[in-house]
């Protein structure tokens, strides 16, 4: 009653299924032709109440069987080839089903509820944290990000990534955060010793501009004797001045060079005394913010930032596509550090989670509405002799069950119906 289904290629990743699709079709139209062959046979057997009792169960098994059938059938194809309104139900409402499937998949499935749960069951920091730990793993990560770096710099204009810059730089470096990291970078700073060799390089630099302009400082001071104290005393004692006073302060710069001078000692101390105000002063945070926002303004030092930029990019771009070049180097060291840093800070790793899950639900209404379509637009592409087969090797087992059941159903509901007749009424019709 059935058409048979198409011989399996030997390579078909569904031969499995055809194989165990036949089978059970097989055995649900056996039981049909054997609930037949029941009901003919009964007739054959002496009238009486037993005869009588076994062709009403057959018949009704035999309907059972076939409308059963029929309903299965229906779902793939028209039945013996007829084009019966309702039938071939995949086929006629593949689009449909398609537009159902995915409104169900999007709106019953990914709701916020279920993704919630789901991501709490899933620690995406600890597992971001133990894949940036394992170097196998950072390296290639690496790689990919270095070797994407100069389309992404291609992707953007030049013109207007320097507008941009020259918009975000000052209030990035005037924003309440300033003077927080600037602090920290002075706190790191003075912790790795590194304050003594920025004072040293203002020391080294001073002494070389004294000596290189002593000609001309010495110039100055004495015409500043002169105007002071009179062409008479600039005449006797100017230029012994000058040379006192650039005497004395290379007298004092000396006495700053050795690592435990008082000089450095204030200079620490002065250090850890704005550290402290920058942390705890709001309005030295805030002059200090605005100092850094006026000075990134000012055109030469957004000149000069941009002239920055220009050599970054360059230098980027050059250096990207090197396997061991610094870029991939730098970006394997920070994936490392993202990944010490999770596994070691618990705090850290839960606001992950929780930024990943906020993140998700904000996005989900409109993934929704685009889960929904590109399943919809999916099932509609999809080949419909295709699709139909496919369905039909997945479901169409247990359909054969259904077929199996109807049979047997409707045999003992059919005797037990006849039994309970002939009890109320006496004889019925078989």
């Amino acid at each position: 009653m059935q058409d048979s289904p198409p011989p399996p290629s030997p390579l078909d990743p569904d031969d499995a299924l055809r194989r165990g699709l036949r089978r059970h079709r097989t055995a649900a139209t056996g039981l049909l032709a054997g609930m037949g062959g029941l009901l003919l046979g009964s007739y054959a057997l002496p009238p009486g109440y037993g005869t009588d009792l076994l062709q009403a169960a057959a018949k009704a098994g035999v309907v059972g069987g076939i409308a059963d059938w029929f309903a299965v059938t229906a779902l793939f194809r028209h039945p013996l080839g007829l084009p019966i309104p309702h039938t071939a139900i995949i086929p006629m409402q593949k689009e449909r089903l398609g537009a159902g499937l995915g409104r169900f998949v999007a709106n019953h499935v990914f709701t916020e509820a279920e993704v919630s749960r789901v991501l709490s069951k899933v620690d995406l920091a600890r597992v971001l944290g133990d894949f940036f730990s394992d170097p196998e793993a950072v390296q290639p990560a690496a790689a990919a990000l270095a070797n994407s770096l100069p389309r992404i710099l291609a992707s953007l204009e030049d013109g207007r990534a320097r507008r941009l810059l020259a918009r975000l730089l000052p209030r990035l470096a005037g924003g309440p955060g300033a003077a927080r990291v600037l602090a920290r970078a002075m706190t790191a700073l003075i912790e790795g010793g590194r304050h003594q060799e920025v004072f040293d390089l203002a020391v080294g630099q001073l002494k070389a501009v004294l000596a290189a302009k002593e000609d001309q400082l010495q110039a100055a001071i004495a015409a500043r004797v002169r105007a002071e104290g009179g062409a008479l005393v600039g005449w006797f004692a100017g230029a012994g001045i000058a040379r006192r006073v650039l005497s004395a302060l290379n007298a004092e710069l000396d006495r700053v060079q050795p690592g435990d001078s008082d000089l450095r000692a204030a200079f620490e101390a002065w250090i850890r005394a704005e550290i402290h105000r920058l942390e705890t002063d709001p309005e030295r945070a805030a002059a200090v913010g605005r100092a850094l926002r006026e000075a990134v303004a000012h055109p030469a030092v957004a000149g000069w930032l941009m002239d920055i930029w220009g050599r970054l990019r360059t230098a980027l771009e050059a250096d990207a596509t090197n396997p061991n070049g610094r870029t991939v180097q730098a970006l394997q060291s920070a994936l490392a550090n993202i990944g010490s840093m999770l596994e070691g800070d618990e705090a850290a790793r839960l606001r992950l989670n929780r930024g990943a899950e906020r993140a998700l639900i904000a996005l989900l209404p409109r993934a929704r509405s685009q889960l929904s379509e590109f399943i919809a637009g999916v099932v509609r592409n999809w080949d419909t002799a295709t699709v139909t087969e496919k369905i039909e090797l997945r479901v169409g087992k247990d359909l054969q069950y259904v077929r199996m059941n109807g049979t047997l159903v409707g045999f003992l509901v059919g005797g037990v119906l006849y039994a309970v007749l002939t009890a109320v009424f006496g004889r019925v019709a078989g």
